[in-house]
């Protein structure tokens, strides 16, 4: 029985040796600060992604309808129901509401000032009253907040292919 004991203890010491062995390298080559990025709907890497400057730049410049693009900004926001849209901030205390392609995924809830990298299609759009009730509704606003919504907003919109959250 003591064979036993000491051949688990001496076990676990052996492991515990290599975990330090390995998170000293990582903290050598730079890795201890690396970024776990999570994957949501269709598979897409950080290589690519312009600004919401360098996107409202595009849109402003006539072209209000753009496929493929990469763009990277903050979640201000992030549907409170099932993770089912999010808003990203523009950079001018306004935000771009982001839906997922063919309502194929969601992302998680929490994940409001996070960064984000969307790959998809950006767009003009007018938000119905309704629309925008129900998703002020998601956002858990207050009933008060919900009835001031009286009027249809033309916005920048996306529909994203795949997400990915630092």
């Amino acid at each position: 029985m003591k064979k036993l004991f000491f051949l688990g203890v001496i076990a676990v010491a052996l492991s515990s040796c290599s975990q330090t062995a390995n998170n000293e390298n990582n903290e050598a080559n730079g890795d201890s600060t690396a970024t776990t990025l999570l994957q949501f709907g269709a598979k897409i890497d950080e290589a690519g992604a312009i600004s919401m400057d360098s996107l409202l730049a595009m849109v402003n410049a006539g072209n209000g309808d753009i496929s493929g693009v990469k763009v990277e900004g903050k979640v201000n926001e992030v549907c409170q129901a099932k993770g089912c849209w999010m808003q990203l901030d523009k950079g001018d205390g306004t935000t771009m509401r982001v839906t997922f392609k063919d309502y194929g995924f969601f992302v998680p809830k929490d994940c409001g000032g996070k960064s984000a990298i969307i790959l998809g299609h950006a767009y003009m759009d007018t938000t119905a009253v309704e629309d925008l009730r129900h998703y002020a509704e998601d956002a858990g606003k207050s009933k008060e907040e919900i009835e001031k919504i009286t009027e249809p907003e033309v916005e920048l919109a996306f529909e994203a292919e795949g997400v990915l959250i630092k």
